[in-house]
């Protein structure tokens, strides 16, 4: 296996544009596969050829530098067309959550104000009614085909006549607008450049120790920064080739892996589980996985010993910071840590920097918590049309997370809660992740979630909603006893809540301002306390 440097020196210096890399990497073999989608397989000068004519297309649609094209589908190739062909006219792409309501589709194409909407057939009614009003209406491509008069995209670059292609195009060009999850307020739209995604793919390489031969299995949807900063920009940069699933398929993501012959995926905790809990009978024990990013701790003897997996890598990052920490694949690995500060492949270029600091800014000492700063160079070019939440994200440059953790005497990070999932209970700040964590690990629980509810006499009071696992049964006694073996007397949960499921965001992070809106929880759980238990 060869180092991340020796795979990045195989190709010519560029740019840092996307059309740059692309060319760097094409050079080697433009013949061999880049994108394998179902049964089409695009080898690096097809891409590139469907690329340009996609450029012209939109050149021909009234698209110019800076101008907003959403797409909103299933993941596919044409994702990957779009983001590319965006970039060689210095556009900028702004995926959309297939799986967004008109009212949710309206905020981001709105205040995206797109000029274009390339769509699927299962959402080209709601973009449709969410674009009403637009101050200019946006044209309309199918992502996959012509439907309801609207042209697919294929075909309609390639009846587009070619055109001559910009030339000013730069590195520090806004090449995508990724909404956030939105888990408080109005998402908000995080601007990349072209060189912060070419970076990161650099920087993903480093991460996984991604090969130039590898082939990456997007399961994550598109319009999250995970597939789009490590999936897609790692592949870019390792010059390897991408499988694009259209969807995550626990039933059959053994077999897909099998048949295209992935090397490395990403994950998320929820898929992890959902991988642990589902029938060994669906397990293909040939598989050539190598790598997987984004299993958690709690499931790494199930990855790593059932299926087979070697190097489980996990990290931290965020829309606005993508890979910021991560275990490495060689070195020190500490479980449950988000790892040390990543750094990129050549190690003369200057990286990432973290910061723990408490309420006054001040850094704190050694396991001690405290928030979050970070200074990288893949970071966000600040939030588009908003100036003022741009201006609160950073302080002298420094990135605000938001999120409580401690760092250890050897530098590695641990994650402990996001401010705002702090219960504040008698004196005590209690993290809600923590209680997330080991509620979620009862062997009858599915999913947790804990929050603040008020108490009769001022701060707050745990409650916990419980989802069981099918065919598991435990009373909420049962769910305050496992506390008390696993936590402090002052984080056992007064009200418990059993409920068939909790509300996600589109990257399963449960939706803990919604709950807590929910100001019937408290009179529908258990009073562990009222019952005297």
């Amino acid at each position: 296996m060869k180092k991340p440097l020796e795979v990045l020196s195989r190709y010519p210096a560029h740019d840092c544009t996307l059309h740059g890399a692309f060319e760097s990497r094409a050079s080697r073999d433009a013949s061999r596969a880049f994108i394998l989608f179902g049964e089409r397989t695009w080898s690096w000068q097809a891409f590139d050829q469907a690329v340009c004519a996609i450029a012209s297309l939109l050149l021909a649609r009234g698209i110019g530098k800076g101008d907003r094209v959403a797409v909103s589908g299933r993941n596919s190739d044409a994702h990957v067309l779009m983001l590319f062909a965006a970039a060689r006219i210095g556009a900028i792409m702004v995926p959309v959550n297939p799986e967004f309501g008109v009212q949710e589709a309206r905020y981001v194409l709105h205040h995206a104000e797109v000029s274009g909407v390339v769509a699927s057939g299962d959402t080209l009614a709601v973009v449709r009614e969410a674009c009403a009003g637009l101050a200019t209406p946006p044209w309309f491509l199918m992502l996959d085909g012509p439907r309801d008069g609207v042209p697919g995209l294929l075909d309609a670059a390639e009846a587009a006549q070619p055109r001559q292609l910009p030339a000013n195009v730069t590195a520090d060009d806004t090449v995508l607008i990724v909404y956030t999850s939105g888990t408080t307020g109005f998402p908000k739209g995080a601007m990349h450049s072209q060189r912060s995604f070419v970076t990161g793919g650099e920087a993903f390489v480093q991460r996984v120790y991604l090969q130039h031969d590898d082939r990456v299995m997007v399961v994550l949807p598109l319009f999250h920064i995970n597939a789009l900063f490590y999936s897609v920009a790692g592949t870019l940069a390792a010059g390897c080739a991408m499988v694009v699933v259209p969807r995550f398929s626990a039933s059959t993501f053994w077999q897909t892996a099998l048949e295209y012959g992935a090397t490395e995926v990403n994950i998320i905790e929820a898929i992890g589980a959902i991988l642990a809990n589902r029938p060994r009978t669906e397990f293909r024990a040939d598989h050539k996985l190598r790598a997987i990013y984004g299993v958690r701790h709690s499931m790494e003897a199930t990855f790593r010993d059932e299926f087979r997996v070697p190097h489980l890598i996990g990290g931290y990052g965020m829309t606005e910071i993508p890979g910021v920490t991560c275990n490495p694949v060689e070195g020190l690995r500490k479980p449950g840590s988000m790892g040390p500060v990543g750094r990129h492949p050549d190690p003369a270029r200057a990286w990432a920097q973290c910061r723990v600091v408490d309420e006054d800014g001040r850094d704190v000492g050694v396991n001690e918590e405290g928030e979050l700063l970070v200074r990288t160079p893949i970071v966000m070019q600040g939030y588009f049309h908003d100036a003022e939440q741009t201006r609160e994200a950073f302080e002298d440059g420094w990135f605000r997370t938001g999120d409580l953790v401690r760092r250890d005497e050897d530098d590695y990070f641990f994650f402990v809660s996001r401010k705002k999932d702090i219960i504040r209970r008698r004196g005590e700040n209690i993290a809600g992740a923590e209680l997330d964590r080991v509620i979620g690990s009862h062997p009858a629980v599915h999913e947790a979630a804990a929050i603040a509810v008020p108490a009769e006499l001022g701060e707050d009071e745990i409650l916990v909603l419980v989802v069981l696992k099918p065919g598991h049964t435990a009373s909420a006694q049962d769910i305050a006893q496992w506390c008390r073996q696993h936590l402090a007397a002052q984080k056992v949960p007064r009200y418990v809540l059993f409920v068939q499921d909790l509300p996600h965001t589109p990257t399963h992070k449960v939706l803990k301002a919604q709950l807590k809106k929910d100001t019937t929880l408290k009179a529908r759980a258990v009073d562990l306390e009222s019952r005297g238990t």
